[in-house]
């Protein structure tokens, strides 16, 4: 079984464990991509420049074409039912699009642009017309489609100053070439660079509202089943036992008795199912002694054996705790269930402002977040409260869930 994550190493600077740090997928908006200044000569960095003001043109026709066709035949369609899917499709094409563009900016004019953040539809979260609203209200997209629409003129002025340069103006064109690569650099990074991270934040938190909508419907429907099937279900049988009972009272008390006996049995029955039902919405020992306690409560019922250390010094919001109760206690099914182990482990800790939570067994390995186990469920759970969720579970085992959540304090 993998070793626990030290308390000392189990979170980097910035309270996160390791690998979970979304700032290092990108490079700083605002780190320097300073250009040595032009000059009469001509080095390499001046050769990138007149390559890229040559390539404006088949670029910018390629990408005004596709604009033009996109833009007039979704709007020819937009009474029909694929009208609007289409639009949506080209908007996400515009982003491969201005993908390329980052690319050829950062190769020639040393440009460096992040790419924007994918969009929340390409997690596969929330239903079909959600996404397709998602896709229709992309900024990136839109924004991406207004620049390839504005290079048409730009890009046959800076291939025709360009080419000219070449043969008339040989000994300013480095100075030329800086000045037009210049307005290049500015409609890079005013159109095709990541928008506000305000921006991502609003198309994460709509995807993650119709998240947080979708599990509350779906556990209150499990809730009324469960009520259904079972307590509803044993209290009704209960009520014509004890009916039948009232009649044979009198002609046979032996039988009457009979049934009373079996009618308490109904009653234990029914308490301990909605006590059962009650712990599934909220156990009552998380809300008296908090989440140590509780996950030493789930472990022990679970059929591997479990060790649970929390280093929690004081207790997150009841909504943070819930969360981690139900996800620990999900990924502790998963164990018995699926995972073959013999052993596993839970491990509880806080890092700055993240409530982190590891998860081990020895199993046999190769869960995945589509593989049916519920694992997207939890993961969109987490994500729709600003949580991180990464399963590590190569074939053979051991594997290894870390979950991620806010830190919120308690208020008494």
């Amino acid at each position: 079984m993998t070793a626990p994550i030290p308390a000392a190493d189990r979170a980097d600077g910035h309270g996160r464990p390791g690998g979970l740090d979304r700032a290092e997928a990108h490079h700083g908006a605002g780190g320097s991509d300073r250009l040595p200044p032009a000059r009469f000569a001509y080095p390499a960095q001046t050769w990138k420049e007149i390559a890229h003001l040559l390539l404006n043109l088949p670029v910018a026709v390629f990408g005004f074409v596709y604009v033009v066709t996109v833009l007039f035949t979704s709007a020819a369609l937009t009474l029909t039912v694929i009208g609007l899917p289409m639009l949506a499709a080209c908007l996400l094409g515009a982003r491969q699009l201005g993908k390329l563009e980052r690319t050829r900016a950062r190769a020639l004019l040393g440009v460096r642009v992040d790419e924007p953040s994918p969009l929340p539809i390409s997690k596969g979260r929330g239903g079909p017309v959600q996404r397709l609203w998602m896709a229709l209200k992309d900024p990136v997209g839109w924004r991406t489609l207004l620049y390839d629409f504005i290079r048409l003129p730009w890009g046959i002025l800076t291939f025709v100053t360009a080419l000219t340069s070449l043969f008339v103006l040989w000994p300013v064109l480095p100075f030329i070439a800086r000045g037009l690569t210049n307005v290049d650099r500015a409609m890079v990074r005013g159109l095709l660079s990541p928008s506000d991270e305000l921006e991502r934040r609003i198309a994460e938190l709509e995807s993650d509202r119709g998240v947080v909508v979708d599990t509350a419907a779906a556990d209150l429907r499990r809730i009324e089943r469960d009520l259904h099937d079972g307590a509803q279900a044993r209290l009704v049988n209960l009520a014509m036992g004890l009916g039948l009972a009232k009649e044979k009272l009198l002609e046979d008390p032996d039988a009457a008795a009979a049934m009373v006996e079996e009618a308490h049995g109904e009653v234990k029955l029914a308490l301990q199912e909605l006590r059962d039902l009650a712990r599934g919405i909220h156990p009552a020992v998380l809300t008296d002694r908090g989440l140590d306690a509780a996950l030493s409560s789930v472990a022990s019922r679970c059929t591997v054996p479990v060790k649970v250390t929390a280093d929690l010094p004081t207790r997150p919001a009841p909504a943070i705790e819930g969360i981690a109760y139900f996800t620990v206690s999900e990924l502790l099914q998963n164990i018995s269930k699926h995972s073959g182990a013999r052993n596993a482990s839970v491990d509880v800790w806080r890092a700055e402002q993240r409530l982190l939570i590891q998860v081990q067994d020895d199993g046999r390995g190769g869960a995945r977040l589509d593989g049916g186990t519920g694992m997207s469920g939890l993961a969109d759970r987490l994500g729709a409260v600003d949580g991180l969720f990464v399963v590590d579970s190569p074939p053979g085992g051991p594997t290894v869930v870390t979950a991620e959540l806010p830190w919120r304090d308690r208020r008494e």
